[in-house]
């Protein structure tokens, strides 16, 4: 599939398009391994342990691949297929290859040889020696030789974006998550055990990486022509890419750091608040992916070879693709804010998922949402700025956002971890107080259902609505006013304010009515999607009319 960009409008679509597509497909079967996981290991000693451990892959993916790569590489890679210098392209992203293959390989060894203190580090609140810890340190040990793979699959991306082919870097993904979907439920055939799941789960992930590397390696070497990775430093473009990639790991390490901070802090909150934090972090992740992502990788080959001196044109691009992301963003955090419990109940309910743990990681979700918009309309902003070379600023910013992230969410998250939550209603545990949970409340095999992860993620919507903020105002100075959520923004807050007055009264009445919390779930899911459709067309929004209605032309 070649996405050839002209652009335009439909242009920015088509790209965008192909990027959804691809991550559509990643983050249907991502919700489907999560599903599985929710009913196999709920929110106990297993599902602890597994999200922990998946934080070190995580985290080295997106520093040393996606991320940072689609920084600091892409734009000088594609430059110089825009000038017609393919060959030195091609010598530029073997050079990139082989000084990866040389980090990561110095990291996985560390890393798998050093699991203990890893382990200590990254989890400071498991208690050595208990049973989630001791499962967390074999699970880092399994999980880590994956890690190279990853980072190389991301290597894979950058180049397909480069050369405009979309879905394929982004589809690939699919299959690490059903090797990991297959491996559970193997295992679930033959044993329910929560250590034998997890472990089989880490094995899934080792094998779904590699295959993942694996399906985008030919379409890479038919479009180059072959690479051979090397440490040669005299490479044309090396120089800036090494740079721009110091400055974008700075703030991609930022970024990485709010994770672990989260992890850390989580891990000292009573039982159950790692599980919860990761599963809001599933469901909240996937319209910035799904939405924000797409537009923002199809935009960046485009951002990185325009004229940036025609500003008026650069804010016409970015009015696009901010109308484009917060047209699909803003009913979300909607759907969010007003039925987060039933979004997760309709999703992960059932199993060892039990209806109280449902009412937690629904409040985590609602908090998660509120910095929703922020976060999406950031990612465009971040590439409008890389494709011009600025990879500080960004960075910048993003420590800002962890500092008040961690601030606001570490003083929200003590004093409501000492609050409970269920289908029974909410109740206080102790005094309202800044005391960490006790050994005793986080060493237990049960999630006490406590609203610490509440905190953690109220406190990182305010960090990405910081963030937003700093990001608008570096990219008005470089090319004058725009509008954050695109030029008819304020028709977007007005419909999103129609919707959810709509959505509660839906909810409302079918509770009334005595459906079941799945019915009452697809029925607010519905009726979201449905108004928010309805309005914006009735309003007049391009993005609104240009999507196609079963029995219609228009």
């Amino acid at each position: 599939m070649t996405d050839r960009d002209d652009g335009s409008a439909p242009g920015l679509r088509r790209a965008s398009s192909a990027v959804a597509a691809g991550i559509l497909l990643s983050r249907l079967s991502g919700l489907i391994r999560e599903i599985v996981m929710a009913r196999l290991l709920g929110t106990g000693v297993g599902a602890e342990a597994v999200r922990a451990a998946l934080r070190v892959p995580n985290v080295l993916q997106n520093l040393l691949g996606e991320g940072v790569l689609s920084a600091s590489f892409v734009p000088v890679y594609s430059q110089l297929l825009a000038e017609g210098r393919r060959r030195e392209a091609g010598r530029l992203a073997g050079a990139v290859a082989g000084l990866l293959l040389t980090l990561v390989t110095v990291i996985v060894v560390l890393i798998a040889v050093f699991a203990e203190p890893v382990t200590r580090v990254l989890a400071w609140g498991f208690v050595p020696g208990s049973p989630r810890f001791e499962l967390t340190v074999q699970l880092v040990r399994i999980v880590t030789p994956g890690v190279g793979m990853l980072v190389l699959s991301a290597w894979c991306l950058a180049i397909l974006n480069a050369h405009r082919q979309f879905f394929l870097a982004y589809v690939a993904p699919v299959l690490w998550n059903a090797a990991i979907v297959a491996a559970l439920i193997s295992t679930a055939m033959v044993t329910l055990a929560e250590t034998s799941l997890a472990t089989a789960l880490a094995w899934g992930a080792v094998a779904g990486s590699t295959l993942q590397f694996v399906v985008q390696v030919p379409r890479v070497l038919r479009l180059t022509g072959g690479i051979r990775p090397t440490l040669w430093r005299q490479v044309t473009g090396l120089d800036p890419v090494v740079r721009r990639f110091g400055q974008v790991l700075a703030g991609r390490g930022s970024v990485q750091l709010a994770g672990y901070v989260d992890l850390f802090a989580a891990s000292l909150l009573a039982f159950g608040a790692v599980a919860a934090l990761g599963y809001a972090q599933v469901l909240y992740l996937l319209p910035v992916s799904l939405f924000a992502m797409s537009v923002a990788a199809s935009e960046l080959p485009t951002l990185s070879t325009m004229d940036h001196s025609d500003r008026l044109q650069v804010v016409e691009r970015l009015h696009a693709g901010l109308a484009r992301v917060a047209f699909f963003v803003f009913p979300t955090t909607v759907l969010f804010v007003v039925a987060g419990d039933l979004v997760v109940a309709l999703l992960f309910g059932g199993g060892r998922f039990t209806s109280d743990a449902t009412v937690q990681v629904g409040l985590v979700l609602c908090a998660y949402a509120v910095g929703l918009p922020a976060s999406a309309a950031s990612r465009l902003l971040q590439s409008v700025l890389y494709g011009t070379g600025d990879a500080r600023s960004p960075a910048v910013y993003a420590a800002v956002r962890v500092s008040v992230a961690a601030a606001f969410g570490i003083a929200l998250m003590l004093p409501l971890d000492h609050v409970a939550v269920s289908t029974d209603g909410v109740r206080l545990v102790g005094a309202l107080d800044w005391s960490l949970a006790t050994p005793a409340d986080r060493m237990g095999s049960d999630n006490l259902l406590r609203l610490g992860a509440v905190g953690l993620a109220l406190g990182a919507s305010v960090g990405a609505w910081i963030e937003l903020t700093l990001l608008a105002r570096r990219t008005r100075r470089a090319f004058g006013p725009f509008r954050r959520f695109g030029p008819r923004s304020t028709t977007l807050v007005a419909a999103s304010l129609v919707t959810a007055f709509t959505a509660i009264s839906a909810r409302l009445l079918a509770v009334d009515l005595g459906l079941s919390s799945r019915a009452v779930g697809t029925i607010v899911v519905l009726v979201v999607g449905l108004v928010h459709l309805a309005v914006t067309r009735r309003a007049g929004l391009e993005e609104a009319r240009s999507l196609r209605l079963p029995g219609r032309n228009g």
